[in-house]
């Protein structure tokens, strides 16, 4: 369980969070929800300890107490994907697996049937489509099967199939124990998948 309380984060003269409080539990697949502007992405990055909070504190329980510690336990997709655009996808997939100690070719075994990454994984990265390089990115954050999942606008290039996959990636994330945490501005996928949500409205969480 990761528990927020009075999480703010400022930029000079910006509040991107203003005293956040809430709490994250492992099973449940959580949508950040709000319009452009909100905090969402700010927040997933406090969460990831990829930015710290001027104020307040964040808690990752028994994920641990360090930066270090969390992001051994971290799955991460933002905006850009941070693949290597010379190495194919499937090397991109496999490199990860090897940084974080698993199977190369049976990371990439799973990565493709869950993505459907087989017809075009052996061509170099910079040649991709945006959907094809975001099945890429999802397929590679989950190489290590993390227990903290956070994933900024992941349906961004997916086509209504890739979408459905993805949907049901996240259901049997959350089923094995892992705490996933997404920011979606498509509606219909938010409610196909979440099973709680925090809104925030101008950095400020607000009732749903």
């Amino acid at each position: 369980m990761i528990t927020l309380d009075g999480v703010t984060k400022t930029y000079g003269p910006v509040r991107a969070l203003v005293n956040v409080t809430c709490t994250l539990h492992p099973t449940n697949v959580t949508v950040l929800s709000g319009p452009n502007g909100s905090g969402k992405s700010t927040l997933l990055s406090v969460i990831g300890t990829l930015a710290r909070p001027t104020a307040g504190r964040v808690n990752h329980g028994d994920l641990g107490s360090s930066r270090r510690e969390v992001r051994a336990t971290l799955g991460w997709v933002g905006h850009e994907s941070l693949c290597y655009p010379d190495l194919t996808g499937r090397q991109n997939i496999e490199l990860a697996a090897r940084l974080h100690g698993c199977s190369p070719s049976e990371a990439f075994t799973l990565a493709a049937a869950r993505f459907d990454l087989g017809t075009f994984a052996n061509r170099p990265f910079r040649t991709y489509s945006r959907g094809q390089r975001q099945r890429v990115a999802l397929g590679r954050a989950l190489v290590h099967s993390p227990r903290l999942l956070l994933l900024d606008e992941p349906t961004t290039g997916l086509d209504a199939a890739a979408t459905e996959r993805l949907g049901q990636v996240l259901r049997d994330e959350a089923a094995r124990g892992a705490t996933v945490v997404l920011s979606t501005h498509d509606g219909a996928f938010a409610s196909a998948v979440a099973t709680a949500v925090v809104a925030l409205d101008r950095g400020r969480r607000v009732a749903t």
